[in-house]
């Protein structure tokens, strides 16, 4: 399955029979073909770093060209740093995964979440995950807003988040993408199930 196609439907039925993402508008705009530089535009990211090291590079953002252009990516987003299934699942399993995905010629993969960059930073150390997995900020959701990936977590008391996706990026270009029915599923986001895809 290239990509997982959510129905608004069955969708919007989940997400009421648990309370959670109600304000969901619809399926993400981005799809596989999306050129994601073109889609955000003028959006930037934050690399996970610490406060000092937010002062020393005067809280400076890397842009989407950046992390994207004339390589292959795999980009997975989810609701919260130190979150449960963030932690439990969704990194773990990029993290165990990093050298099958080194040998697909995968650049770099990335772990991207509307939190702040030196939230990601500590979780990003406490996960034992930095040296394999590089995070970033979206402080702002600008990024995923972009997309149409945010998600109203204000009933879970996180306010705007992004939903549980992943996707293979290749030169900036979606070539797979999997974007789950409701955050607190981990069905077709994982690490195990892209690497299968690309």
């Amino acid at each position: 399955m290239a990509y997982a196609v959510l129905r608004r439907s069955s969708m919007m039925k989940s997400m009421a029979a648990t309370g959670i993402g109600q304000s969901w508008r619809r399926f993400a705009s981005v799809a596989v073909g999306t050129d994601l530089i073109a889609a955000a535009p003028n959006v930037s990211l934050q690399k996970a770093r610490s406060w000092d090291e937010g002062v020393s590079s005067q809280f400076s953002t890397t842009p989407l060209s950046d992390i994207f252009k004339g390589k292959k990516v795999v980009i997975f987003g989810l609701p919260g740093a130190f979150t449960g299934v963030c932690t439990a699942q969704h990194v773990p399993s990029y993290k165990k995964n990093i050298e099958k995905f080194k040998g697909k010629g995968i650049d770099s993969v990335i772990c991207v979440s509307v939190n702040d960059p030196y939230t990601m930073n500590g979780w990003a150390e406490k996960l034992e995950a930095k040296e394999a997995i590089e995070f970033y900020g979206d402080f702002d959701g600008k990024f995923h807003k972009s997309l149409d990936l945010e998600l109203d977590l204000t009933s879970a008391l996180l306010g705007h988040r992004s939903t549980r996706w992943s996707a293979f990026v290749e030169d900036g270009k979606v070539k797979v993408l999997n974007v789950e029915n409701v955050p607190s599923d981990f069905k077709v986001s994982g690490g195990e199930v892209i690497l299968g895809q690309i």
